[in-house]
């Protein structure tokens, strides 16, 4: 299997771990992901209103650099910033005509895009994944952390369901461990109000953690970089069971016997991740 694949920023610095887990996975399991040779930041967020064109110059250049082959990304910013702009592209004629002419390329929407998840659960499937397990991760107890990004506005996204996602507890099964469901795992973890009002996030994430002890998590699993920022820096753990954020291709290159950097030994990030 072959798709082409857009990074993106953080990826390259602070989320380096999930892209090296990933590649290293992929390869594995014989997928194989080609870099574009170039490409730029996505734009890290989708424009309020969509006569914001300019806005669109980004995402919609690497939608055609994909020349109609699927593309695979797998950061949620990332993924949600070129899903929608997709969609933009399909369904606006006159925001495609005025944004591929600006850019000087031809594109109308096609191709597919994809998050590796979804390659993992459609392409391959976790039957089959399942299978290429190389050290099972039984008796770990693992809850999924979805976010909103991958899962919102569900008609265009068309992840999975918004309300009862099961993906990546699918995978987490695939893999060995004991999957734990909390309700607040499609809850927004506050996103950029980790920066501008600190209290509301922190308040936000301390809900999200709390839930998922109550839970029995040990484990949290993500996709997002900015989530995974949040849910390490933002809330007062002192006194309180710790739960280990990681991101979805660390367990998944774990579990494949592959190297795997753990939370705890990497420490948390100073920067909040730009997408």
């Amino acid at each position: 299997m072959r798709y082409r694949y857009f990074p993106g920023c953080t990826l390259k610095g602070q989320a380096k771990s999930m892209e090296d887990t990933t590649l290293a996975a992929a390869k594995a399991m014989g997928i194989e992901l080609e870099e574009l040779s170039e490409w730029q930041c996505c734009g890290a967020v989708y424009p309020l209103y969509e006569d914001e064109l300019i806005s669109l110059l980004s995402p919609v250049r690497t939608l055609a650099a994909a020349e109609g082959e699927p593309l695979v990304s797998l950061c949620a910013a990332c993924h949600h910033v070129l899903k929608r702009a997709q969609e933009l592209m399909q369904r606006n004629e006159d925001a495609r005509k005025k944004v591929t002419d600006h850019l000087e390329v031809e594109y109308a929407g096609e191709g597919r895009v994809l998050h590796f998840l979804e390659v993992l659960r459609d392409d391959l499937g976790f039957d089959k994944l399942k299978e290429m397990v190389k050290k099972p991760l039984e008796g770990k107890k693992v809850a999924a952390y979805y976010g909103c990004l991958l899962l919102r506005p569900s008609k265009v996204m068309q992840f999975d369901d918004p309300e009862n996602p099961t993906i990546m507890e699918d995978m987490i099964r695939a893999l060995g461990a004991e999957v734990v469901k909390s309700p607040y795992r499609t809850e927004c973890c506050g996103a950029y109000l980790s920066v501008t009002e600190e209290g509301v996030a922190a308040d936000t994430v301390q809900r999200i953690l709390d839930s998922a002890r109550r839970a029995g998590a040990e484990i949290l699993v993500t996709a997002c970089p900015l989530c995974r920022y949040n849910l390490e820096n933002c809330a007062d753990n002192e006194g309180k069971t710790p739960i280990k954020v990681y991101y979805f291709s660390e367990i998944l290159a774990e579990a494949m016997g592959l190297p795997s950097e753990s939370a705890q030994d990497r420490g948390t990030k100073e920067e909040v991740p730009q997408g």
